[in-house]
């Protein structure tokens, strides 16, 4: 029935020269994406199967409130990305490998076509030999929803940590390089995200490790090739926080596929002081705890974010505290400047959007060869089982004019004709015109690839199994079709208008006149009048034209509440806070929490607080927020950026939601004073009157001092 009317509609548009020009009218959809089958979809990765329908995957959860059942990698398909279909459960109840242990649970799925088979690569969370010793297995299977079979020996067998504990083995990610070369990314909080090289059938990890992102920062990783980088998603802070999730994607890159990768500013992701370009992360709305994510490209070529996220104002599956309710997101993923970032930066969308492009003005999955639509230039070809077979040239009856994407999914010496520039797998080469580029050795052309063309100004650039990439050229009215040197199969063809790349990021706080009235240079001897302290410290002084505050052993989370409290009030109206803070935090050693910053403060239990912080080894700035609920207090935090190694400039912009009346405080970090990152957003509620100031807390040891310049504030 798919097929039928797939071929249908393309037969009705290929009818007038207009109509097969004309993109297709967008519909939209709203957020999240899983509504369909599943109140919660944690750690989902999307691909694209042979039968031309999309299929996700997520973690081992109950699907729905109340239900109490858990899905072992429960499996959903869509032929559209945002209108999904609960299909079963990779795995049955008691079905393991033999290495788990039998309370092993399963999370974070990834799945990839590898030759003739599918394979996935999961979390197994305990293994025999004791508690706490996770792996990651692998499972092969025909067809994207099985039957599964697991592999009986681990892919990444449980890691010693050096001091009687255990690495935690979780989140595995495969990147096939250009090279045919399989890698396998791995790795969370407890360890940091490592590379390994796999064995040629995928199924065992060969060589030396390399670790790409430094632990206590990094979980999630996701990789792909783009223009010749290597782009490395993870996801940091606590992923299952509740109301006060901060967990945030950023992404770093590098030349080679085991790094060093390093974000915008240049700043390594295995260091201390780790970097990373914020991908996405809480903007305001709704969402919170927007991560952990896959990668899709529709059939315009425009990239899409798969990830999770939890309703603040539903965040729990069933009863307070107990499992997060993440369903799947799906969101456009821009690349500007050779960087990605979820809609342009405006990140997770609870609103109507537009499509993903699933249906194209040519499309066809071969249910039958409809003369409408196609003519065989030469050879023979015919639709045989729902594909196309045969050999010579068949093309589209209607032209294309202008840039185009084209895709197909091929098998044997096949691919796309580009008006009189053929596209296509030829021995060991893709061939695109006369020139030719080396595919993988070992490359096994009896296996389905995926092929995809864009024609921007006549250039070609095509891509096969989204690793080899060559480059050709064609021009004038583009007649499409499809070609084949000896009997070959191709199916899934589709043709249509590429999307256009956004290349301009969403506006970010920019800071305007002077608000004077309400800073303090600190240039006196003592605190302004403007000034109050909730739990004063004697030892916090003015000299030297700077606030300086000796890092106290106290905090302000949970039940602790005796940290100092530096405040004052703040202006009406949409505004930047800005401080200059000194503090010594070394590199590498734990030295758990101490931090300084600025906090938006309306209570103890009510704040959002932006601060350089040591969290075990590494350096960070932390976000973080807590709120009353559920008869407690929620506490969690998103990661803003990265501190310089004494000084760091911090920035609160804040402005009043016009629909909910909320505070909304926007976190941005800078190194020099200069070039900022912008990061999370947290609200306080609208009836609560916030103020501005302060804090340096979190522990007395080693003793440290943070000095602020000053606190300044302008209008935005």
């Amino acid at each position: 029935m798919r097929r039928c009317t797939a071929a249908l509609a393309a037969a009705i548009l290929l009818l007038t020269p207009a109509a097969a020009q004309a993109a297709p009218q967008r519909p939209t959809y709203t957020n999240p994406v899983s509504a369909s089958f599943a109140d919660t979809f944690a750690d989902p990765m999307v691909v694209r199967g042979d039968d031309g329908f999309w299929y996700a995957y997520g973690t081992t959860d109950p699907l729905r409130e109340g239900e109490k059942v858990f899905h072992r990698i429960p499996t959903a398909r869509s032929t559209d990305l945002v209108s999904w279909t609960y299909v079963g459960d990779a795995f049955a109840e008691g079905q393991r490998p033999a290495f788990a242990a039998e309370n092993a649970a399963f999370w974070a799925p990834d799945v990839r076509r590898i030759g003739s088979k599918w394979v996935m690569y999961v979390t197994v969370t305990e293994t025999t030999g004791g508690p706490g010793r996770s792996a990651i297995g692998a499972a092969t299977a025909p067809t994207p929803t099985g039957p599964w079979t697991f592999v009986d020996e681990p892919v990444v067998a449980p890691r010693p940590s050096g001091d009687g504990g255990w690495l935690w083995t979780f989140d595995p990610a495969r990147l096939t390089t250009p090279d045919g070369r399989g890698y396998l990314y791995y790795g969370s909080y407890f360890g940091g995200i490592w590379v390994s090289e796999l064995s040629a059938d995928g199924l065992h990890i060969t060589g030396t490790a390399t670790r790409v992102a430094i632990d206590n920062k990094f979980e999630g990783a996701y990789v792909v090739r783009r223009d010749g980088w290597y782009y490395l998603f993870a996801s940091s802070a606590n992923c299952c926080a509740g109301p006060t999730t901060g967990y945030s994607v950023s992404v770093g890159r590098s030349r080679d596929p085991r790094g060093p990768f390093t974000d915008r500013d240049g700043l390594r992701l295995d260091v201390s002081r780790a970097g990373g370009t914020p991908v996405v992360a809480p903007n305001g709305n709704k969402w919170v705890g927007t991560g952990h994510n896959g990668l899709i490209t529709d059939l315009a070529g425009q990239d899409w974010l798969a990830y999770h996220a939890i309703d603040r104002a539903d965040p729990y599956l069933d009863e307070p505290f107990g499992i997060n309710e993440r369903p799947m997101l799906l969101d456009r993923l821009d690349w500007i400047g050779g960087w990605p970032t979820v809609r342009a930066g405006e990140w997770a969308s609870e609103r109507p959007v537009a499509t993903p492009v699933t249906r194209t003005p040519l499309q066809d999955d071969f249910d039958t060869l409809s003369p409408r639509q196609w003519r065989v230039a030469d050879g023979k070809w015919a639709a045989v089982d729902g594909r196309l077979r045969g050999s010579g040239t068949l093309l589209a009856r209607a032209p294309q004019r202008g840039d185009l994407r084209a895709e197909a999914d091929v098998r044997g010496p096949a691919g796309l004709m580009i008006g009189s520039t053929a596209v296509r797998v030829s021995g060991n080469a893709l061939v695109v015109g006369a020139r030719r580029t080396a595919l993988p050795a070992g490359f096994d052309a009896t296996a389905w690839h995926h092929l995809a063309v864009d024609v921007r100004d006549g250039r070609i650039t095509a891509t096969l199994d989204d690793t080899t990439v060559a480059t050709g050229r064609t021009g004038g009215r583009t007649v499409v079709g499809v070609t084949a040197t000896a009997t070959a199969e191709v199916d899934n063809v589709s043709v249509g208008p590429p999307a256009e790349p956004v290349r301009r990021a969403a506006a970010v706080p920019e800071p305007g006149r002077a608000l004077t009235a309400y800073s303090d240079e600190f240039t006196g001897s003592a605190l302004s009048p403007a000034w109050t302290f909730v739990r004063p410290d004697p030892a916090a002084t003015v000299t030297g034209g700077a606030l300086r505050w000796p890092v106290q052993n106290a905090d302000l989370t949970g039940t602790s509440n005796n940290a100092g409290v530096l405040l004052r009030d703040a202006p009406d109206g949409s505004w930047i806070a800005e401080t200059k803070l000194s503090l010594d935090l070394g590199e590498d050693s734990v030295r758990n929490y101490q931090q300084a910053g600025l906090i938006a403060y309306a209570g103890d239990d009510e704040f959002a607080r932006l601060s350089a912080v040591a969290i075990w080894n590494t350096r960070q700035v932390e976000f973080g927020h807590e709120i009353p609920y559920a008869g407690t207090t929620s506490y969690g935090g998103t990661i803003a950026g990265t501190p310089g190694l004494t000084t760091t400039w911090l920035r609160l912009a804040h402005h009043v939601d016009n629909v909910n009346g909320e505070h909304e405080y926007r976190a941005g970090v800078s190194r020099d004073g200069r070039t900022w990152t912008w990061g999370g957003v947290w609200t306080l509620p609208a009836d609560s009157q916030p103020r501005i100031g302060l804090i340096a807390h979190g522990g007395a040891q080693p003793a440290v001092t943070a000095s602020f310049d000053y606190l300044r504030f302008r209008r935005w």
